[in-house]
């Protein structure tokens, strides 16, 4: 999944978004205008829904145009009551108390109690988003992949600014994961940051645990509780001094997306094995590919101590949008759209198928990069 790009359906993305919206695209050179202040995640002006999650506060007319992000909540999440899951993101409000994730794209059904994401020659695949957002801790996903060429399931946690881990699974390959990390969607020169895992028993047939144990100074990735690969913070640092290192505070993201489609990056098709068979006997049987979550457990490391007796219930951007390791407040102001005013922060800083196209742009771009 990587970076997320523009798309040159404009009216198609605006239309699937709530609020006021300006055919303005956005980027940190170009913020946008007052009457539109929030740059949504894939890159445009505009306000309700473009100020929740992916809001790009670097982008954005200030650093608190976007509403705070929600804070870390220690969590287990099965999905046979599925309650708690938004189908249409852009009603959502900002409310992570009464939505634990909303559906962006796509659609989910209930599958003997655990959750199946569906991906449609039409539908352009789903995704699911966390409300609420990590900033450092041990994130595992149990889920059963898909298992045909050109198809994606993919298990990520991705910030605002385009911070990003990953584990993904191509569906051509079905007895191994890839892990990857991104760092402000800086496409790394001349080297990737992807590693490949195999020897694992079938992906289709059998449920695995993924993890993402992401700590201030080491990331950890994990299948079945054993560790497969250690990134170190001290190894990402450039010349410049700067860490190349996830540091933003990030949305849990699962998917299924169509990687092999007409106007996908040969790379990429490649990468996902092809281009997606229509025909297939799977897809002609039930209408649909999918892939399996049984549950995801979230528990929360944060960066800086958080009392359960404060106030605290937020993150925000501090500092100058061109710093190149943010500042993450931790925050009393409310996450919700409909709030009044500003609230001072409370926690002292720290340093820190054309849509089914577009939405293969958005997971997919930099994937032959593994």
């Amino acid at each position: 999944m990587i970076p997320f790009l523009l798309v040159a359906a404009l009216p198609l993305f605006l239309a699937a978004f709530s609020g006021v919206a300006e055919a303005t695209s956005c980027n940190a050179t170009s913020p946008c205008p007052s009457s539109a202040p929030c740059c949504s995640e894939f890159g445009f002006c505009g306000t309700g829904a473009f100020c929740l999650g992916g809001c790009n506060p670097f982008a954005s007319k200030t650093l608190d145009s976007c509403r705070p992000e929600p804070l870390c909540k220690d969590s287990t999440f099965t999905f046979a009551d599925q309650s708690r899951i938004l189908s249409n993101y852009t009603l959502f409000d900002g409310n992570s108390s009464k939505y634990d994730w909303v559906i962006d794209k796509g659609s989910i059904q209930n599958n003997n109690g655990d959750l199946a994401m569906v991906l449609t020659e039409t539908n352009g695949g789903t995704r699911m988003s966390s409300t609420r957002y990590v900033h450092y801790g041990t994130i595992t996903a149990k889920l059963k992949t898909g298992r045909w060429g050109g198809v994606i399931t993919a298990f990520i946690t991705m910030s605002d600014i385009k911070d990003e881990i990953d584990w993904e699974f191509p569906g051509a390959a079905t007895t191994e994961a890839q892990s990857n990390f991104f760092w402000q969607g800086v496409i790394p020169t001349g080297k990737s940051n992807g590693g490949t895992h195999g020897g694992l028993s079938d992906t289709f047939s059998n449920y695995h645990d993924y993890t993402i144990d992401w700590q201030p100074d080491t990331l950890a990735f994990s299948i079945d509780g054993k560790v497969v690969r250690t990134v170190k913070k001290s190894d990402t640092v450039d010349s410049a001094g700067v860490a190349h290192y996830p540091t933003t505070p990030s949305r849990v993201q699962l998917s299924l997306w169509p990687a092999g489609i007409p106007g996908s990056p040969a790379g990429t098709v490649d990468w996902a094995g092809g281009m997606i068979n229509w025909a297939d006997p799977d897809y002609k049987a039930a209408g649909q590919f999918y892939a399996l979550v049984k549950s995801v457990t979230i528990k929360c490391t944060n960066a800086q101590s958080v009392p359960a007796s404060s106030n605290i219930t937020s993150y925000v951007y501090g500092g100058n949008r061109s710093d190149a390791t943010p500042t993450i407040i931790y925050s009393n102001r409310t996450t919700m759209l409909n709030a009044a005013g500003r609230i001072s922060p409370v926690v002292g800083s720290l340093s820190s198928a054309l849509l089914a196209l577009g939405m293969g742009v958005v997971l997919g771009v930099n994937a032959l990069l593994l």
